[in-house]
């Protein structure tokens, strides 16, 4: 199991298997339509929705624009009180940094966070490599975990799972990984909820090192914020000797007054929640509460060069909401796992891209990974223009062109499969600047109209296999307004 899921086919064939899981669809669209309606009336409870989501994106593009200058805040006051700043250009050195650190403990288990930064690395196999078992706290991830799955979502990883089939993870698998599931078990979330606590508690209270991430970082004061809805975070976040956490560089913002803003919007495009019932907030260390030890660990992993996009440096504004998901028509179908990523869904055909470039077939599919509807950007709540990052990209991948990689300005070579896109929109190009031209050929495909086919030959049927050619009409509009108009009004 990887955390990005290496070796998978591209989006299109992996989307074609999840739309024929019949059981899949139905759990998505349950989950995804309750989720998304919830938060339609909990967003409609603020008068200044729209001044919150504009202050979110204008604090994000700020902390982005001056990236390096809170970066070394950061540091200064993490280390100020009491905690030690680590420094990750990619995922194995962040992997080679934590489990260094695990291992001066002298222990073998680590209890976690739900982090979707730990997920992109494989933090949990990179560990299980050097002997350390990590234990995943957060009831989804759990499922996730004893089922030995994958992710689909970012809010609630295991929300391609019903009742039922929980219940069997939980009873067939619980017991080798600690305390097994009450005999008789059922499928009422109450006994399943309980299920869950019963076997977290005993690794709550043995576990010596927590692992988490971060979903703000405060550039002044260096505290974390961990933000979650049942209580498992506060328990790795307190109750270990030693706290190992891994960020990425694009969670910080300046200030504590920002904070302000991101506890409004998150919760309520997440959860549909007012609030979270469980906000944790931590700098450093002390000596009469929490963890002796802290650790930061600052990620990277392709972010600075998502930075380098003027276009496609916005997927960093990201708050990990998930309420591009719970809209997206496509998701909706195909469900997380197509997308080849711990992040799935509209967000995920824009950052997955960008973190990992477009090298594989699968990176280079996302951009397709949407029907440009939209609906992703109206939602967002730090106004992500997910359509025109998914339009950037796939540009990148049909054409090719500059771009910033591993830190390095690259010429990026066009993907391979796109020979017949590029040479039809060269000549859409050419047709389309050349007035007489165009004229002409509407003039030809209006009156051999009758003889159009429906779908399109050769590489065409990529484009035509999901959807009819659209009727070419009898009468150009050019000849139409000349005919109706008579020239009237400067028309050409």
């Amino acid at each position: 199991m990887s955390g990005t899921f290496v070796g998978m086919p591209a989006f299109p064939r992996a989307a074609r298997e999840a739309v024929r899981d019949t059981t899949l669809r139905g759990n998505l669209r349950h989950a995804t339509r309750t989720i998304r309606d919830k938060r339609a009336r909990a967003v409609a409870e603020l008068d200044d929705w729209a001044a919150l989501r504009e202050a979110g994106k204008q604090i994000k593009d700020h902390t982005l624009r001056h990236l390096d200058r809170y970066l070394v805040q950061v540091e200064e006051a993490v280390t100020a009180a009491g905690g030690t700043v680590h420094w990750a250009a990619d995922a194995d050195e962040a992997n080679e940094i934590v489990a260094r650190l695990v291992e001066e403990t002298g222990e073998s288990e680590v209890v976690k966070v739900k982090s979707m930064a730990t997920q992109e690395i494989a933090l949990n196999e990179a560990l299980e490599a050097r002997g350390v078992h990590a234990y995943e706290t957060d009831l989804a991830e759990l499922i996730v975990q004893l089922g030995k799955d994958r992710p689909s979502h970012i809010l609630v990883p295991a929300i391609h799972r019903n009742r039922g089939e929980i219940r069997d993870i939980f009873r067939s698998e619980m017991s080798e990984w600690g305390r097994p599931a009450p005999e008789n078990l059922t499928d009422t979330p109450a006994e399943l909820a309980e299920a869950a606590r019963l076997h977290l508690r005993e690794k709550f209270l043995r576990a010596k090192v927590g692992i988490s991430g971060a979903n703000f970082v405060v550039a002044e004061t260096g505290t974390l914020v961990v933000v979650e809805s049942e209580g498992n975070g506060r328990m790795c976040l307190t109750l270990p000797e030693t706290l190992i956490s891994v960020v990425g560089i694009e969670k910080i913002v300046p200030r504590w007054q920002d904070l302000e803003v991101f506890l409004q919007t998150l919760p309520r495009s997440s959860t549909a929640e007012r609030m979270n019932p469980y906000t944790s907030m931590w700098t450093g260390t002390t000596d009469e509460d929490g963890p002796r030890t802290f650790h930061l660990v600052l990620l990277d992993n392709g972010r600075t060069d998502t930075l380098a996009d003027e276009v496609g440096r916005q997927a960093l504004r990201c708050i990990r909401c998930s309420a591009c998901l719970n809209v997206c028509p496509v998701y909706e179908r195909a469900g997380g796992h197509a997308y080849g990523s711990v992040y799935p869904g509209p967000i995920g055909a824009i950052l997955s891209p960008q973190l990992r470039g477009t090298g594989s077939e699968i990176d280079a599919s996302l951009p397709y990974a949407s029907s440009l509807c939209g609906a992703c950007y109206e939602v967002c709540p730090v106004a992500i223009d997910i359509p025109e990052v998914l339009v950037h990209l796939r540009e990148r991948v049909v054409q090719g062109g500059p771009a910033v990689r591993g830190g390095n300005r690259v010429v990026l070579k066009p993907a391979k499969g796109h020979a017949a896109e590029r040479a039809a929109m060269r000549a859409a190009q050419w047709a389309f600047t050349r007035h007489g031209v165009l004229r002409a050929g509407q003039r030809l495909a209006s009156r051999t109209r009758r003889l159009h086919p429906r779908t399109l030959p050769g590489p065409g049927r990529a484009w035509s296999g999901s959807r009819d050619l659209p009727a070419v009409p009898a009468e150009p509009f050019r000849d139409w307004w000349q005919r109706t108009r008579g020239g009237k009004d400067g028309a050409k």
